[in-house]
């Protein structure tokens, strides 16, 4: 039975990749604005509800890693070494993520058309917009049951909001120098440089907050 349910779920997974890719495909090709989820299904070979199955609305399409993009900070709270603080762990996060151009800071190779579409559409900037708000509070959440914190203590929520907009900065940063034609190279060398201040200016403020696990 087990076998079953592996092989059922590898299918699932298949097949919502598969739906996923098609459909980013289409994007790229013709804008997201003017590929319907009917013509993505056409593409895919399956049915519109099917693709509603595995994704609730067509912006889910484009952000089908929505997800893991809204925990992993949380995660990187709640996973972090004895010892460190959770600005450290997010800034060597952070820093690791420029280096080896990962995508879950957006510094990934097709990076630039995928920012470029998201600013293209008014329907996937509010998308991203929603995101960005999910992970914050995610963020905050994680913080408040590590400093183990009252329900009306704003700390967890003050800092989460610190956190994610010195992230967004950077990236924002990154991502106009690029658009006005600077090359990767020269902009991920200053944007580790820059990260490097912001992060400092953070763990000066927000300290060891909350007290590193022992």
């Amino acid at each position: 039975m087990s076998e079953e349910l592996s092989l059922r779920e590898r299918k699932k997974r298949e097949t919502r990749q598969r739906i996923s890719d098609v459909a980013m495909g289409l994007f790229m090709r013709h804008g997201f604005d003017k590929v319907t989820v009917a013509e993505v299904a056409r593409a895919a070979d399956v049915s519109v509800n099917t693709v509603f199955n595995y994704f609730k609305t067509k912006e889910e399409l484009f952000l089908d890693r929505q997800d893991t993009a809204e925990e992993f900070l949380a995660d990187l709270v709640r996973g972090r070494a004895p010892g460190v603080s959770a600005v450290r762990a997010i800034r060597d996060d952070f820093l690791d993520a420029v280096r080896t151009r990962h995508w879950r800071y957006g510094f990934n190779a097709g990076a630039d058309w995928w920012h470029q579409m998201v600013a293209d559409s008014p329907a996937l900037t509010a998308a991203v917009n929603r995101l960005h708000e999910a992970r914050q509070e995610k963020l905050a959440a994680a913080l408040a049951d590590e400093a183990d914190a009252d329900p009306d203590d704003l700390t967890p929520r003050v800092v989460a909001a610190q956190i994610c907009a010195t992230l967004t900065v950077l990236t924002e940063q990154a991502h106009r120098r690029r658009r006005a034609g600077e090359a990767w190279e020269d902009i991920l060398a200053d944007t580790e440089k820059k990260a490097e201040r912001a992060f400092d200016l953070l763990e000066h403020g927000i300290g060891d907050y909350p007290e590193p696990s022992r």
